[in-house]
């Protein structure tokens, strides 16, 4: 199977590159292209990285595969991976869940009102959401959420607790699952709301991990939002999620920061010294290198096959599953082994005088052990492959 990109697709990369090129050279630009950020540098959490979005939206590059009736330009979705390609590869934030997930929700079901007010303001980046659907009891199997929604005239009251929410400390509104019905199969009684992160009722607590990444719980508490705010229709919101799931196939499963630390693996194995002689010409480190090779071209065709099934108006399950468990497993053991390459150094964390490579790669170490477990566990991943790509059956 040919896997290559078509030559308008090349053209439009390039012309992208040419736009970071610019970017890249404002005084502000260590701040917007953070790699060494790990996934932490997908987000848009910092003025600097918000205005540079509103950039994005000015040149055109915000909701380029939405329909024209809604501002967008009704290019296939493969550009939108393209585009959050580079934008990764480059340690900048992508675009996400508000042009993906909730914006191509609320086109294909919010309410006239709902459209009125935020489509505009996705389109010119003028607000950021944060996804509220894990919570303490209900992570893997989200149809067990418990956070209640309870009509009350023409508002809707929620209250309970959602855990995991990675943005919820800086975005500007609230994408929440929630319980409408408990009478029902917990798949049928599950409604979606966009509540205001400002609203006196949330409580937003941090949660640290071990990977210098932040999460967040948030509380609800007698948290009142207007009827007009429910999403599509009452009940219909697992239908949602998993829809609105399947719009960030395109966009989400970039294979760039893998290939960056695989390079920046390499450009380590030339640097360090043993016993006067650098590790690239160690045969045992030669050899592993070699391999991480050969996996990381298998990473990457597991994710170009994401991109081809999506690509045919198909929905990719397995092969997101595939190539989300491998390449977060490889991204772990080649961030171990530069680990490896340092010695004791290399424990050293970048605040600590002398840390090697500004003790990036101690942080790596203990960033992607979080990247196995956020999106999805490796152990889920599995299950998912087993179970709809492999027909088994894995329940007791």
């Amino acid at each position: 199977m040919n896997f290559a990109f078509a030559p308008e697709e090349e053209a439009f990369l390039e012309d992208f590159r040419g736009f970071l090129a610019k970017e890249k050279c404002r005084p502000d630009a260590d701040i917007i292209f953070a790699p060494w950020r790990e996934t932490d540098s997908w987000l848009v959490d910092s003025p600097e990285r918000r205005a540079f979005m509103k950039r994005l939206a000015e040149a055109g590059y915000i909701g380029m595969s939405w329909d024209k009736e809604f501002g967008g330009r009704e290019m296939p979705g493969v550009y939108d991976y393209l585009l959050n390609e580079q934008l990764s590869s480059d340690g900048a934030p992508i675009i996400g869940k508000g042009v993906g997930c909730i914006g191509k929700t609320l086109i294909a079901h919010g309410n006239e009102a709902l459209k009125r007010r935020f489509l505009p303001q996705i389109l010119a980046a003028d607000i950021e959401f944060a996804l509220g659907y894990s919570e303490p009891s209900a992570g893997s199997d989200l149809a067990s959420l418990r956070l209640r929604a309870e009509r009350d005239g023409d508002e809707w009251v929620l209250n309970g607790q959602k855990m995991w929410t990675t943005s919820a400390h800086f975005a500007d509104w609230y994408w929440v699952a929630a319980r409408t019905d408990t009478e029902v199969p917990k798949h049928k009684g599950i409604s979606v709301f966009i509540v205001p992160m400002d609203h006196p009722g949330l409580t937003v607590r941090e949660i640290k991990t071990m990977g210098d990444h932040r999460t967040n719980e948030v509380f609800f508490d007698n948290v009142r939002v207007p009827a007009e705010f429910l999403v599509g229709e009452e009940n219909a919101g697992w239908r949602y999620v998993c829809e609105a799931l399947d719009y960030e196939r395109f966009s989400l499963y970039t294979v760039g920061p893998l290939l960056l630390k695989f390079e920046a693996l390499v450009e380590l194995a030339k640097l360090v010294h043993s016993n006067g002689i650098p590790l690239s010409k160690d045969p045992v480190v030669r050899d592993q290198i070699a391999g991480f090779a050969i996996e990381v071209e298998m990473a990457t065709m597991l994710q170009r096959r994401v991109i081809a099934k999506a690509s045919k108006g198909e929905v990719p399950t397995v092969e997101a599953a595939m190539y989300k468990f491998y390449s977060t497993a490889l991204g772990r053991r080649i961030a171990n082994f530069g680990m490896d390459c340092l010695g004791p150094l290399g424990l050293l964390s970048h605040e600590a005088p002398g840390a090697p490579f500004e003790g990036r790669w101690e942080l790596s170490d203990r960033a992607t052990v979080v990247d196995t477990i956020g999106g999805g566990s490796s152990e889920v991943q599995k299950n998912i492959v087993a179970r709809r790509g492999l027909g088994l059956v894995t329940d007791a």
